[in-house]
């Protein structure tokens, strides 16, 4: 969330979805009885460091870290929020004053404080103490939440094993100091909330966002059959399609195989950020994907599309809509249709704050098209669509046309003389592509990156990354410097680049 946005916030009154608290150099006592009323309602907005009224009268500058710790550290204790619900606190600076801002979602789960049940209204929190209250409230999310389904038969054994230390590493690569890294598997699959007991029911297990998270491909298919990612080309035959992939696996790789069929298909563009040089479509279509994958209505047969035509990439996914008609990025409420599958993608790092996507892509893509406008439709299906150039970047055959940048030409100039050479063999554009993104990493540290970094910024395995920077040296792009395990990979001296 960007400044503007808390600026717009606070001119706001309090509201069933906004909260203001004072701190000055602690975290107000009653807090978390507001988290937890969110959590239970709408979900919705805290600043701290701001009067009742807006006026913002700041947290001490020294206090910041250990409040921001304390904040995320808590909010992943059972005894101050249960079922835990770990939170991302940002700072921000208005007026010459520090507040934080606490972005609470709507939970799929009923929490607690302290032991005791809040709820939401315009007036404030109050507690949920009668039992025909907790019954309600248990009901609304049970009816809403599909992604919280419980299936007893679900055993920690229909998991992919090969996937839990890919997220370890994920989530380190995103915060080192994560509290997850210090559970073992299946204590970080109960404290996400993959886990859950139906205190009404006595049922207890699984549940089906753990499935679609986890699961073996063959246990997601059994319990949902209708699930796939649906990827297609349509550039020049537009009754069928140029390429076309179906992706039928968990979510963690549906989002790597999503992201790889976007990196074969769609050009780049690098675009200054401030100081950072970043990849456009990287940028841009992380979000479109995610998008894809955290808010999609799983019990819906509706297929999941997405679409590459000449002019537009179309994204289409059932959906559970709060709200009919285009989405103005400027002035919306962000709601997860899953909060427990965003909420892990959060800490994977693969989502930021919840409504941080729309916000980014609508201003990323009018540079990636040179003005182009991103929509985003709320309904029953949910649709977005993201401009390209028309028939500027894409071949008939689904290979990517290279933008004409020093890296690409580098790139290709290297492995057009090592082919030649018999050094490397032919590489297809997928393992191109990816070696290209490992080059403009390298590049953009003059000062040298480690092999660990390259992996949090490709978003590639360590395999698969171990397997570029190969290549890279094989042509002659790259040197290794330092000792083994602290070295660093610069680009070589009187390589193409330099």
């Amino acid at each position: 969330m960007n400044i503007e946005r808390i600026k717009d916030l606070l001119k706001n009154k309090e509201n069933i979805r906004l909260e203001f608290k004072e701190a000055k150099n602690d975290l107000p006592k009653n807090l978390f009885e507001s988290i937890c009323a969110m959590l239970n309602r709408e979900g919705g907005d805290i600043l701290l460091g701001v009067a009742d009224n807006g006026e913002v009268t700041g947290i001490e500058e020294n206090s910041l870290p250990a409040i921001m710790t304390n904040l995320t550290n808590l909010s992943n204790n059972p005894q101050k929020l249960e079922p835990p619900f770990i939170l991302f606190p940002q700072e921000y600076q208005v007026d010459e004053k520090w507040i934080i801002h606490i972005q609470v979602p709507s939970s799929s789960q009923v929490h607690k404080s302290a032991g005791i049940i809040y709820d939401r209204s315009n007036d404030g929190d109050f507690r949920v103490t009668q039992p025909h209250q907790i019954a309600e409230l248990h009901n609304r999310k049970r009816n809403y939440y599909t992604e919280s389904i419980i299936y007893p038969a679900l055993s920690f054994e229909d998991f992919k094993p090969e996937l839990f230390p890919k997220v370890r590493n994920l989530i380190k690569s995103n915060n080192p100091d994560h509290p997850w890294l210090a559970l073992n598997d299946k204590q970080m699959l109960e404290i996400s909330g993959l886990w859950k007991k139906d205190y009404q029911t006595g049922q207890e297990g699984y549940t089906l966002a753990a499935a679609l998270l986890f699961g073996k491909d063959e246990v997601i298919r059994q319990i949902i059959p209708h699930y796939k990612i649906d990827a297609m080309v349509r550039v020049e035959n537009i009754e069928r399609y140029d390429d076309r992939e179906y992706i039928q696996t968990n979510l963690i790789e549906a989002y790597d195989d999503l992201m790889d069929f976007v990196a074969k298909h769609l050009p780049d563009k690098f675009y200054m950020l401030g100081a950072q040089r970043i990849s456009l479509r990287t940028t841009i279509f992380r979000e479109v994907v995610a998008n894809l994958i955290v808010h999609r209505e799983y019990t819906n047969a509706y297929p999941c599309k997405f679409t590459i035509f000449s002019d537009r990439v179309e994204t289409e996914n059932a959906n559970n809509p709060r709200g009919h008609g285009k989405i103005d990025p400027t002035n919306f409420a962000p709601f997860p249709k899953n909060p427990t599958i965003a909420k892990f993608f959060i800490q994977l790092g693969r989502v930021e704050e919840l409504g941080s996507g729309v916000l980014n892509v609508s201003k990323l893509v009018k540079e990636y098209t040179s003005g182009g406008e991103a929509s985003f439709i709320e309904g029953d299906i949910f649709r977005m669509i993201i401009p390209l150039v028309k028939n500027n970047h894409i071949s008939a055959q689904g290979s990517i046309i290279k933008s004409n940048d020093a890296v690409n030409d580098a790139v290709n100039d290297a492995v057009n003389d090592a082919v030649n050479k018999g050094i490397i063999d032919k590489l297809s554009d997928t393992i191109l592509s990816a070696v290209v993104d490992t080059l403009r990493v390298i590049n953009d540290n003059k000062g040298g990156i480690a092999a660990k970094e390259i992996i949090f910024r490709i978003n590639k395995s360590s395999a698969s990354v171990d397997r570029y920077l190969k290549i890279l040296k094989d042509i002659g792009l790259i040197e290794y410097k330092g000792a083994a395990k602290t070295g660093k990979y610069f680009l070589k001296e009187n390589s193409y680049l330099s």
